[in-house]
């Protein structure tokens, strides 16, 4: 039986994950990641390396060039993956 989603904001699955950037608000590091899933609110990234990961807030870059990004939050950290709650931008 499987279990109810209890989500406000249903998830979209990526079955190879799509391929994206995690950066520093400072802009010093970068690190490679595949977007497992996204819905309005969050993510699940995996990231290539779980080393830099000990800022709680960061962007997550979808180009390339940086051109389409979210502010993000760390929610979680489960093995090899992480979820991410995007931070609404300040106006």
């Amino acid at each position: 039986m499987a279990i109810p989603e209890k989500r406000k904001f249903p998830r979209v699955g990526f079955e190879r994950g799509v391929d994206a950037w995690i950066m520093s608000i400072d802009g010093t590091w970068r690190l490679r990641c595949k977007m497992r899933d996204a819905s309005a609110q969050g993510a699940r990234l995996k990231p290539a390396s779980m080393e830099k990961l000990k800022e709680k807030e960061f962007f997550l870059l979808l180009s390339s060039t940086g051109l389409a990004y979210r502010r993000c939050e760390l929610a979680w950290i489960n093995g090899d993956e992480i979820g991410v709650k995007f931070l609404q931008m300040k106006r």
